[in-house]
């Protein structure tokens, strides 16, 4: 089974997380969303809400699971039976800091990294922007997908 792995906090899962997923779909016999827990990172939903939230959006869709993982991203990769790792790029910063990661996971491990480059329409959109705007009231339901996952 060709399966490939698409890590991040995911807090919130944004539509420009899903257009990449969607995108990645006909390409891949399984998609492994997996929710990346760092005890460095502040945050504000738990991990399990945050996977119950995307395991609904794709409850119709069974070439999708949703993980939590802690510990390394090929660690992950290795434990689903992932050959490939699914990286969104906005811009020639994420490009340049996701290269690098790329490099290293194949040198560590042979996992091979899916660039995807996002959608004009979705490349200011990120999960920080999204939580920043929430925290001052603002709407952000144009930010986040449409479905029994959404908040």
């Amino acid at each position: 089974m060709n399966t490939i792995l698409f890590p991040g906090s995911f807090n919130p899962f944004t539509v420009g997380h899903r257009s990449l997923v969607e995108r990645v779909l006909p390409l891949f016999d399984r998609v492994v969303i997996a929710i990346g827990v760092n005890s460095q990172k502040a945050c504000e939903a738990r991990t399990h809400e945050r996977l119950d939230a995307i395991r609904a959006l794709y409850a119709a869709e069974p070439k999708v699971s949703v993980i939590a993982y802690s510990g390394l991203t090929v660690d992950a990769c290795e434990a689903e039976g992932a050959r490939w790792m699914l990286r969104g790029v906005r811009s020639v910063a994420d490009f340049e800091y996701e290269r690098n990661l790329a490099d290293i996971n194949r040198r560590i491990s042979g996992i091979e990294t899916l660039l995807l480059f996002t959608l004009p329409e979705y490349a200011a959109v990120s999960s920080s922007v999204v939580r920043e705007l929430q925290a001052y009231g603002r709407d952000v339901s144009e930010f986040l997908p449409e479905g029994p996952g959404k908040p």
